[in-house]
C-alpha cells in the first residue's frame, strides 16, 4: 500500500501530529502508520554552505578574498543534524512512498526548511501543503482535508530563498570586511545594523538635547483643578516672571464659568493581536524580551494548542474564520473570563466588525484562542501571563465601544483664561476586558490637564479661586527604546525619519524585518555586545556606537532595508523575480566591501581592563551581557573569554533575592546584594541535600553558560569559525 510522507519541522510537533494520523509504530527519526508516515526536521536540516565550500581561499578571513560572491548558491547537511538528514533521506527513497506532505510551520521560513531539504535529498515525487494556524486536533484533521499542492508555495519559497542568500551576501561580506579592517570581532547585517543604529542615533540627540527649564500655572476651585493657558493655547511658559505674575493675578480672585462644553465620544476597541504588538505588551506589563515572548508563544500554540500560529503579522481574521468564534468563546469560558465570555455568547449576532478584515490577512490570522478547552494550571507563570493577555485582548475586539461624555471648562479669572476637563464613562464597553491599570499607550507628550470628576457646573456660574500656583519643569529628551518601543521602531521606521520622501517610503513599505524575525534581530545585538540592557531600557556600548559609524552609510539606512523587506513580500506574491533581487544584493555587498576598504576611519576598544588575556597576553575587554559581565579577549585570533559575574536564579537563603555569581573554577562564589556570600562547592551540597530534581546545579550552570556562550547569529558562527581555523 502506498504512503504519504509527512514532513514536520520539529520533533513535538510531528509526534502530535503523529497522534492524530494514528502513526504509532516508531522507526528511525520516524512514527509511522498504515497510510501515514511522519517525520520532522531539527528547525533547519540544511543551510547555505560556508565561504570555504565555494574555495578554499575562502577559508581564510582575509580582505584580499573580498567581496566572496559565489556564481550559485549551494546548500549543505548541517553536521550536527546529519544523522536526522539520512533519516529523511531513507525515508523519501522509500519505493512505497508516493507523496509528500509539507507540514513546516507555515510561513516563509518554515517553507525553506522544508524545500531545501527536499532539494537536497533529491525529492521528485508530488508534495502538497499542510497550511493551518492551529495545532488542535481539529485544526490538523481539517487541515489534512484541505491540502493544498505545494507548488501554490513556491513564490513564498523564492522569497525565503532570496531573504537567506541576501543576509549571506551581505552580513557576510561586510563582517569579514569589518573584522579584518580593524582586527576586531565586528558584524554588520542587513536588517541588524538598521536597527543598530535606530538605538545609536536616539542615543545621540540624547546625549545632545539641552533642556530647557519651563513653569505651568495651576489654580483650584471647589472641587476641581484647572490649569491656565496663554493666547496660543500653551500651558507652558518659559518666562518665569510671567508665571508668577499670573499666579499672583489668579490669587483671591473670583472666575466667571464662560464655557461648558459636553461632548459624546466613544473609543473602539483596539485591534487583536499580531506578533509584534503581542511581544510590545509583554514587554510593557512583564518585561519579557521579544525572543522570551515568541517561545512562550510557541509553547502555547504547539504543546498546550491554546493559541493559534504565533508568526503571524495580521490583527484581523477572515470571514471564513467567524462560525467558529462561538466554539472559542466557550473554550475561555473558565476563571475571570467566564462572565464576559458568557455575555459576548449572548450576544447575537457576534460584534466582530473590529475583528474581521479580509482584507488585512496575509498568509495567518489574528493570533485569537483555538477551541482547546484549557487546563490553566498546567500552564506555567508566563505561560499564563501570554495566555491572559491574548483572552482579554479576544474577548475586547469582540465588545461595544467605550462610550464617555468627555466635559470641558473654561474659567475666566480676569484676563486670564484656565481649562479644565473631566470624563463621565456612559458604558464601559471593551475596557470590561481589562482593569483600571491597562493603558493603550505609553503616556508621552506635554503636560494635559488630568482628566478628574467635575461638579455639576453651569455657564455664567461665579466660582472663588482657593489657590493659585506656579510648578516648576523641564523639557525631556527622548527617552531610550525598551524592546517593546524599539520593536514599533521597527514595525514603523518613518516615525525615526526627519526626512519626509524617506518617511513616506518607509510608511509604504512596512518596515524593518518581520513579525517572526525581530526578535531574533535584537538578541543578536545583544549576542554581539552591541546594546545592553539597563532596567527596561537598551543603551548602546562603546562598540554599537562605533560599529554604526563603520558601517557603510547605506547599510544603516532605515528606508533602503524597508524597500527590501517590500520587494521580498513581492516575490512572495510573484510580482517580481528573485534572480534580480539577489543579483542587486551581490552588487550592493561588493560596494560595500569597497568603501570598508577604502575607509580611513579607527576602532578603539575603551572598555579595556589591565587584566592580561591568559592565551595571548593582550589586555582583555570587560563586556556586559543579558545575564552579567565577562572579560573577551579583542584579539580575533585568540577568542579567549571568561565570565566574571552573571545572575542566576539561585535564590539567597537570608534574603530570597537573586544571587551573582562570580570568579571562576574552585573559587566560583554566590554573593547576594544583602552581604550573603556562599562558595559554590558549599552550594551544590547545600542543594543535593534538598532536592536533586528541579534544582539540579549541575544542568543549570551549564545552562547558564550555554546561553551566555552561545551566539545566535550566522555571524557569531562564522566568527566561531574563524577563531577555530585561526587558533
Amino acid at each position: 500500500m502506498a504512503k504519504t510522507l509527512v514532513l514536520a519541522e520539529k520533533p513535538s510537533v510531528g509526534r502530535e501530529l503523529a497522534r492524530v494520523l494514528g502513526c504509532k509504530k516508531a522507526g528511525e527519526g520516524c512514527l509511522e502508520g498504515e497510510r501515514y508516515i511522519v517525520t520532522w526536521a531539527l528547525g533547519h536540516l540544511v543551510e547555505l554552505a560556508p565561504p570555504e565550500d565555494y574555495d578554499k581561499a575562502w577559508a581564510k578571513w582575509d580582505m584580499l578574498t573580498l567581496p566572496m560572491l559565489p556564481d550559485k548558491m549551494k546548500t549543505v547537511v548541517i553536521p550536527q543534524s546529519g544523522r536526522q538528514f539520512r533519516a529523511v533521506q531513507a525515508l523519501m527513497r522509500r519505493g512505497d512512498v508516493d507523496e509528500l506532505v509539507i507540514a513546516t510551520d507555515a510561513g516563509r521560513e518554515g517553507e525553506l526548511v522544508a524545500r531545501w531539504i527536499m532539494e537536497k535529498a533529491g525529492w521528485k515525487k508530488p508534495a502538497k501543503r499542510l497550511w493551518i494556524s492551529s495545532q488542535t486536533d481539529k485544526a490538523i484533521q481539517d487541515g489534512f482535508a484541505h491540502l493544498r499542492p505545494a507548488a501554490d508555495y513556491d513564490n513564498l519559497y523564492h522569497s525565503a530563498r532570496a531573504r537567506s542568500v541576501a543576509d549571506w551576501v551581505v552580513g557576510l561580506n561586510v563582517t569579514r570586511a569589518l573584522t579584518c579592517k580593524h582586527n576586531a570581532q565586528l558584524s554588520a547585517g542587513r536588517v541588524q545594523t538598521p536597527t543598530l543604529a535606530l538605538i545609536v542615533d536616539r542615543e545621540e540627540e540624547i546625549r545632545s538635547f539641552k533642556p530647557r527649564e519651563f513653569w505651568t500655572v495651576r489654580a483650584g476651585f471647589d472641587g476641581f483643578t484647572a490649569t491656565w493657558r496663554d493666547q496660543n493655547g500653551q500651558a507652558r511658559t518659559f518666562d518665569q516672571e510671567q508665571a508668577q505674575q499670573v499666579a499672583a493675578a489668579l490669587t483671591g480672585g473670583t472666575g466667571t464659568l464662560i464655557e461648558v462644553k459636553k461632548t459624546a465620544k466613544q473609543t473602539p476597541p483596539p485591534a487583536a493581536y499580531d506578533l509584534t504588538e503581542l511581544q510590545r505588551d509583554a514587554n510593557k506589563k512583564y518585561a519579557y524580551s521579544a525572543k522570551e515572548t515568541l517561545s512562550i508563544m510557541q509553547n502555547l500554540y504547539e504543546v498546550h494548542k491554546l493559541l493559534t500560529y504565533p508568526r503571524t503579522d495580521s490583527r484581523y481574521i477572515s470571514d471564513d474564520v467567524v462560525p467558529t468564534l462561538p466554539e472559542r468563546l466557550r473554550s475561555v469560558l473558565v476563571e475571570e473570563y467566564k462572565p464576559l465570555a458568557q455575555q459576548i455568547l449572548l450576544s447575537r449576532p457576534l460584534q466582530t466588525k473590529y475583528l474581521v478584515n479580509n482584507a488585512k490577512v496575509s498568509d495567518h490570522h489574528a493570533i485569537i484562542p483555538t477551541e482547546e478547552q484549557p487546563e490553566l494550571w498546567r500552564l506555567s507563570g508566563p505561560e499564563r501571563n501570554i495566555y491572559d493577555l491574548v483572552v482579554r485582548r479576544f474577548l475586547a475586539v469582540l465588545l461595544p465601544p467605550f462610550q464617555y461624555e468627555e466635559v470641558t471648562l473654561k474659567v475666566q479669572v480676569g484676563e486670564h483664561i484656565l481649562h479644565a476637563k473631566g470624563k463621565l464613562v456612559k458604558e464601559q464597553g471593551w475596557r470590561a476586558a481589562y482593569d483600571r491599570s491597562f493603558s493603550l499607550e505609553e503616556d508621552e507628550g506635554e503636560e494635559e490637564e488630568k482628566d478628574q470628576t467635575l461638579p455639576e457646573l453651569k455657564q455664567g456660574d461665579k466660582l472663588p479661586v482657593r489657590w493659585a500656583n506656579t510648578q516648576p519643569g523641564q523639557t525631556a529628551p527622548p527617552k531610550r527604546y525598551t524592546e517593546a518601543t524599539l520593536l514599533t521602531a521597527m514595525e514603523h521606521p518613518a516615525a525615526q525619519v526627519k526626512d519626509k520622501d524617506q518617511s513616506r517610503i518607509l510608511e509604504e513599505t512596512g518596515g524593518l524585518g518581520t513579525p517572526a524575525t525581530r526578535a531574533d534581530i535584537i538578541e543578536k545585538l545583544f549576542a554581539a555586545f552591541y546594546i545592553e540592557r539597563r532596567g527596561k531600557e537598551l543603551w548602546p556600548t562603546s562598540k554599537g556606537i562605533q560599529v554604526v559609524g563603520l558601517a557603510p552609510a547605506d547599510l544603516r539606512s532605515a528606508s533602503l532595508t524597508a524597500r527590501w523587506e517590500k520587494r521580498l513580500g513581492d516575490i512572495a506574491q510573484g510580482k517580481e523575480q528573485e534572480t534580480s533581487f539577489v543579483e542587486e544584493m551581490k552588487d550592493f555587498a561588493s560596494r560595500l566591501v569597497s568603501e570598508v576598504k577604502a575607509s580611513d576611519a579607527s576602532y578603539r576598544h575603551d572598555n579595556q581592563t589591565r587584566s592580561p588575556c591568559p592565551d595571548c597576553g593582550k589586555y582583555l575587554l570587560r563586556v556586559k551581557t543579558k545575564r552579567g559581565e565577562m572579560l573577551v579577549c579583542p584579539d580575533r585570533e585568540c577568542g579567549y573569554r571568561r565570565s566574571v559575574k552573571q545572575t542566576t536564579n539561585a535564590r539567597c537563603p537570608n534574603c530570597h533575592k537573586k544571587m551573582e555569581l562570580r570568579g571562576e573554577g574552585e573559587k566560583q562564589m554566590f554573593a547576594c546584594v544583602c552581604g550573603y556570600r556562599e562558595k559554590l562547592s558549599d552550594f551544590k551540597k547545600r542543594r543535593s541535600e534538598k532536592s536533586a530534581g528541579k534544582g539540579d546545579v549541575r544542568r543549570y550552570l551549564q545552562k547558564q553558560a550555554q546561553q551566555e556562550d552561545q551566539g545566535s547569529s550566522a555571524m557569531a558562527e562564522q566568527l566561531k569559525k574563524w577563531l577555530e581555523q585561526n587558533q
